[in-house]
């Protein structure tokens, strides 16, 4: 059957009651069986976990073979170009540290594939016991883009900028309200900051001039409607930037 990811979402948490089970990490390796209880491998494990789920359940889907790239599934083996979901998991203890996508890769992407802006993104915030490894997940979320990315002080956006290059998008903390900042109002917002990020950059400002009116046609191809977005300069004191 083909569900969406709301869909997914509601089932998890009202049939499956995802967040009343406690599980456990496995390995084996000869002879030797050990329970794993280092929180590292909790967040990929969690993802593999809900490819397993999909199975089970014969939700149907088709992995990403770009495991750079958002989406991580296609809920719509029929249309890559709807129903995309993006699998993240996080230490409910700490901040939100995952990577969203690749910037560089990102500001193409949204070029050549604008539908890939409405992904969603289904969050699991877990906790492990490191006594006896188990993982219980405190909170699941069903978030846009838009609704996990805030701005930062250096970037109109959420972003990992090591060594003088802008390399991931990362999120925001979109569940506090602590800090000046919080998550954008709408998806317009966000591709007023995305084109801001872009012009910023060094290594896309090339790109900035004319990344809107590309992905404006590009939407508009693929979407038979127009899209239109506010220049960050408009919007920016709203978000606590000056």
């Amino acid at each position: 059957m083909k569900l969406t990811a709301q869909q997914i979402y509601d089932k998890l948490i009202n049939e499956d009651k995802i967040k009343t089970l406690k599980g456990q990490i496995y390995f084996n390796l000869g002879d030797v069986s050990i329970i794993v209880k280092k929180k590292d491998v909790v967040g990929n494990i969690l993802q593999e976990w809900l490819e397993g789920w999909l199975k089970s359940r014969n939700i149907e889907f088709d992995p990403n073979p770009n495991t750079q790239m958002p989406p991580d599934v296609y809920l719509d083996p029929d249309d890559h170009t709807h129903n995309l979901l993006e699998v993240k998991a996080f230490n409910w203890e700490s901040s939100p540290a995952f990577d969203i996508a690749d910037f560089k890769a990102f500001v193409n992407e949204l070029i050549e594939k604008p539908y890939h802006i409405n992904t969603d993104f289904l969050i699991f915030g877990y906790v492990m016991d490191e006594d006896n490894g188990d993982v219980i997940v405190k909170d699941l979320w069903l978030k846009k883009i838009w609704e996990i990315t805030k701005t930062m002080d250096s970037w109109p956006i959420t972003v990992q900028y090591k060594n003088g290059i802008l390399q991931k998008m990362r999120p925001g903390n979109w569940y506090t309200t602590r800090g000046n900042a919080h998550v954008f109002e709408s998806m317009t917002d966000y591709l007023s900051a995305f084109e801001e990020t872009i012009y910023q950059n060094p290594e896309t400002r090339v790109q900035g001039a004319q990344w809107k009116n590309r992905f404006k046609r590009s939407y508009r191809n693929h979407y038979g409607v127009d899209i239109d977005f506010p220049r960050w300069d408009e919007i920016k004191e709203k978000y606590g930037r000056r």
